[in-house]
């Protein structure tokens, strides 16, 4: 397998209020390849996608089991200490839940933790040893 991922697909309670979060609240922009119950949101080489949870776990097969922590984050690198208080204020007054305020942490960086509407867990950080290219992608 080539090591490369395409796609994360989220899978939510309520398509419309998660798709209001992402395009209105966050200001994300829907690709047009979107579909009805399928909203596609390019973030520069890779696709996050939001799907109805009740289909998304029917078509794995499986049955939705929530937990506290699933062992999986998504992250935003920012710019600055400043972007990551921004946006998680940003964040806060959408509705998001705030899990762990932005502060130093033991890695030597700046971060901070949130839920969106359907508890999927992002973290906000600026590294201040990681650089962003001019398309923000992580150059390592």
């Amino acid at each position: 397998m080539r090591q490369k991922l395409n796609l994360i697909t989220l899978g939510v309670e309520d398509f419309e209020r998660s798709l209001s979060f992402y395009e209105k609240g966050l200001g994300w922009k829907k690709s047009d390849k979107s579909m009805d119950t399928l909203a596609l949101f390019p973030l520069g080489g890779i696709v996050l996608a939001l799907h109805p949870r009740h289909e998304l776990a029917e078509d794995t097969t499986l049955n939705y089991q929530p937990s506290e922590f699933s062992g999986l984050t998504i992250s935003y690198n920012a710019r600055s200490e400043e972007e990551v208080n921004d946006i998680l204020e940003q964040v806060a007054k959408l509705g998001g839940t705030i899990i762990k305020p932005a502060q130093k942490v033991y890695w030597g960086g700046y971060s901070g933790y949130f839920k969106d509407p359907d508890g999927h867990l992002f973290e906000v950080a600026y590294n201040p040893f990681w650089e962003l290219d001019d398309n923000d992608n992580l150059k390592l």
